[in-house]
């Protein structure tokens, strides 16, 4: 058997085999008469990997977490689970645990008995059923409410007794389906946590939906970005911010300044970009390019720093002006928009404090960031 402790001293005995599994899907399309809402994925999920499906609405996520619940049948493809084709097979018979966005409790029934539904529907033994409920009820800090009603808690409490419902029966896989949007943020931000902390220390193979960028930043071992029911990018989160592969993924994962310009000359990996403000520079590119392409220069707003228009600049620096628009703060961040002279909006982004001088609107600035800080991205006139 195995021994998992957790920080808070709890220790839950269970076979490793049986607490993460192997998702794959192979093809899997699903159609509604000629509409596509997934088409042809082929994604493959490693035990104990923390895996979140991002995009916008009607890109496909909630189907595809259908399709490993076995709520929904591909058109075409196959669905395995720990190598097992599951395509075909009913969602209670694969092992699942799922956690939805509405908490899903039966209002009625008190925590405890609420938790110890899913056991009591496979006849467990009631001494049995006592301990299991115990033992997870402490993992989510939840021991003392078990004689209270759902709607004696609060909405942060309901969604870890719905997270306690999904893990008593000790699931392989755990499906959560934008289970944080109800929640107020700074609740949101706890349970993100919470969710990862036990995901951290109990190992179970998780899939995780939402369209919360911050959320997939958060959580995520991998995030799989979909758009228009494929697969766009996936990977670590720090690869799709870093280093996205197209406009669509930069512009879908944090916030970003996107100029559009022109290839002078390639080398290898490297580009010399002509700006539309005048301004020249060097920087990486990872895809095939031919000198006179229009390309498009993304700079994350944090890595722009404001300066006089007059100001000197470092030896791979890059440097744009214009007037400020606005500056407007947000808590731990000051975020400027600048209109630069050649009419794009800019961002410039800084951790605030108590005696951070914000610039006046209508004054004329400069924005300063490294060629290194520059992503360089073909075009894609859907999103323009």
């Amino acid at each position: 058997m195995y021994i998992l402790e957790t920080r808070m001293g709890f220790h839950l005995s269970t076979n490793p085999n049986d607490r993460a599994a192997t998702v794959s899907l192979k093809g899997v399309t699903k159609t509604y008469g000629s509409v596509y809402a997934v088409k042809h994925v082929d994604l493959d999920i490693r035990p104990g990997e923390f895996v979140t499906i991002l995009g916008p609405s009607g890109s496909g996520k909630t189907t595809i977490l259908n399709m490993v619940a076995g709520m929904t049948v591909p058109t075409e493809g196959r669905v395995l689970i720990n190598g097992e084709d599951v395509t075909h097979v009913p969602s209670n018979r694969r092992g699942l645990g799922m956690v939805f966005q509405h908490y899903a409790l039966m209002p009625h029934m008190s925590i405890f008995d609420n938790v110890a539904f899913p056991l009591k529907v496979r006849r467990m033994a009631r001494k049995e059923i006592q301990e299991k409920v115990a033992q997870v009820l402490k993992i989510v800090d939840l021991e003392a409410y078990v004689d209270r009603k759902p709607k004696e808690l609060s909405g942060g409490q309901q969604q870890r007794v719905s997270l306690a419902r999904s893990l008593v029966y000790e699931p392989s896989i755990i499906l959560m389906d934008e289970p944080l949007g109800a929640l107020d943020r700074n609740l949101r931000e706890r349970m993100q946590l919470e969710i990862r902390r036990l995901h951290t220390e109990l190992g179970i193979t998780l899939m995780f939906v939402t369209h919360d960028q911050e959320e997939a930043l958060t959580l995520s071992d991998r995030i799989v970005l979909l758009r228009n029911g494929e697969i766009e990018q996936q990977g670590a989160p720090g690869d799709l911010y870093f280093r996205p592969c197209t406009l669509f993924a930069a512009r879908f994962l944090g916030n970003s300044n996107n100029l559009p310009a022109r290839l002078e000359a390639v080398r290898g990996g490297r580009a010399t970009v002509h700006l539309q403000t005048g301004a020249k520079f060097d920087a990486p590119v990872g895809h095939d390019v031919s000198v006179g392409d229009d390309m498009r220069v993304i700079v994350r707003p944090e890595n722009v720093r404001l300066t006089e228009t007059g100001a000197a600049t470092e030896s791979g620096d890059v440097k744009v002006t214009g007037k400020v628009m606005d500056s407007i703060f947000l808590a731990g961040i000051i975020k400027t928009y600048v209109q630069l002279d050649s009419g794009e909006t800019f961002i410039s982004q800084r951790l605030t404090h108590r005696t951070a001088q914000v610039p006046e609107k209508g004054s004329d600035v400069g924005l300063v960031w490294s060629d290194a800080d520059s992503i360089i991205l073909p075009p894609d006139s859907s999103i323009e």
